[in-house]
């Protein structure tokens, strides 16, 4: 078993297979993952293992974002300049159902840094934004060191710089 990522080839990967028990993330797989990718509107990353590569085990989709700088906190706003922060959204995370409670998701969480970490490369990328779906997936981010916004609770954030080393 070698676990990879590859960004969501609907030619390629089952989404019609995927299900995570949230109808709304199994839906955004199946519906909007590839159109949102074709539009520019977000990539979506699939995990899968590579002796069964059509099989999604678990998803996150990224885009590009932008947090007001008086949502940080007060230490993470010193020496900004005053306009928005650039950021990298995770706009969806899902596993499996059956993958539950493996690690997936934190693999994914994990991809979704060093995919900003490369973006950082060679654009402004400060930090990585989420809107948690209710508090259960707000403790499960602040696991990882998001912190909460100033302005909305189950907005979180992880200052990029703290991965970074140029």
């Amino acid at each position: 078993m070698v676990l990879a990522f590859a960004v969501v080839d609907g030619k390629l990967h089952d989404r019609d297979g995927f299900t995570c028990g949230v109808v709304p993330l199994d839906d955004y797989l199946r519906r909007f993952a590839t159109q949102h990718h074709r539009d520019g509107i977000a990539t979506t990353h699939v995990l899968v293992d590579d002796a069964a590569p059509s099989r999604i085990l678990g998803y996150c989709s990224l885009a590009a974002a932008q947090l007001h700088l008086q949502e940080l906190h007060e230490a993470d706003r010193r020496h900004l300049p005053a306009y928005p922060v650039p950021a990298v959204r995770v706009g969806r995370l899902a596993v499996a159902a059956d993958q539950q409670g493996k690690g997936y998701g934190a693999m994914l969480v994990g991809h979704a840094v060093n995919q900003a970490l490369a973006v950082r490369q060679s654009l402004g990328v400060r930090v990585i934004v989420v809107d948690a779906k209710d508090e259960r997936a707000a403790a499960f981010y602040e696991a990882f060191g998001f912190r909460r916004t100033a302005e909305a609770g189950l907005t979180l954030y992880l200052p990029v710089a703290e991965f970074f080393k140029p």
